[in-house]
């Protein structure tokens, strides 16, 4: 359970290097040490960053089913590109991955949970819009992914874009970004609370198509090889953030600073090549956003 905030909470003792689980594929192997983590760090007292650092734990939401991004490993715990930047956040507070609790967030409960307090960050294929951002703030972004199609392998309806899917049956996730973009194109739209029970429709053919973004659906056929291919089309600019409380800007601007020094020391990339990067090109990270 979360700790609340500003309880008085014995200081965190020397941190072990640790094995790092970075391999999205479920079932990681330890290969890279853990985070370095910062040595009894100081921030200006009542902000999120010292009520954390003062409590030595952190609560991160992640997908918990999105291959080379947050997927639940053999141990129970996440593990994919989302999770390594949360770890990363976690370091500069002085929090060891030993104390950063992971609760499973799906596309409908990011704004709730941010907003009741669930959880301290969320880090889940978040993509920043400005209708999310009445209710909560967002770093970032970290990442820019586009929306694509996920269709049978072989592709035996000929499906080239969104156009193409007008009148037809197609998955994607209750909440998401994704759903509301789709749903533009006139199809005959069946939503799921994640992306991975998007799969059986598409097998079975009560669907023609999936539709999320393109390393979300890359993930997916790369963890079920020969069953389904990417059209490798995108149609729109998702930029990935990382959700925390509304308006709290010292902290929004304080990951917007981890996430440079992140870029710039190579951290970003090292999280990239040993997790989404084991499928994916490594991208140009974007420049944050100082809204």
């Amino acid at each position: 359970m979360r700790l609340n905030r500003g309880f008085a909470v014995a200081a965190l003792a020397a941190v072990g290097v640790l094995g790092l689980s970075a391999c999205a594929g479920g079932g990681a192997e330890p290969a890279e040490p853990d985070e370095p983590i910062a040595e009894a760090p100081e921030f200006e007292a009542g902000s999120t960053m010292a009520d954390l650092a003062e409590a030595g734990s952190i609560t991160i939401g992640t997908k918990f089913d999105q291959p080379l991004f947050g997927l639940q490993g053999l141990d129970g715990e996440p593990v994919g590109f989302d999770v390594e930047i949360g770890k990363i956040i976690a370091s500069e507070l002085g929090i060891s991955e030993d104390n950063i609790e992971w609760v499973e967030t799906v596309s409908a409960n990011r704004e709730p949970f941010i907003e009741n307090g669930t959880v301290d960050i969320v880090i889940a294929t978040y993509t920043i819009n400005d209708t999310r951002k009445e209710v909560i703030s967002f770093a970032g972004p970290y990442y820019l992914a586009g929306q694509d199609i996920l269709v049978l392998e072989g592709n035996p309806e000929g499906i080239t874009g969104p156009e193409d899917l007008e009148g037809q049956n197609v998955c994607s996730v209750a909440g998401s970004t994704s759903e509301k973009n789709i749903a533009e194109y006139g199809v005959n739209l069946i939503t799921t609370d994640t992306y991975s029970n998007c799969l059986e429709p598409l097998r079975n053919g009560a669907v023609v198509a999936v539709t999320t973004d393109n390393v979300i659906l890359a993930g997916l056929a790369d963890q079920n090889p020969g069953e389904f291919e990417v059209v490798n089309n995108a149609f729109t600019s998702e930029p990935y953030g990382i959700g925390l409380g509304l308006e709290d800007d010292v902290f929004r601007n304080w990951i917007n600073d981890v996430l440079e020094e992140a870029y710039a020391d190579g951290r970003w990339a090292d999280a990239w090549t040993d997790t989404a990067g084991t499928v994916l090109d490594l991208p140009e990270p974007p420049a944050v956003d100082r809204y």
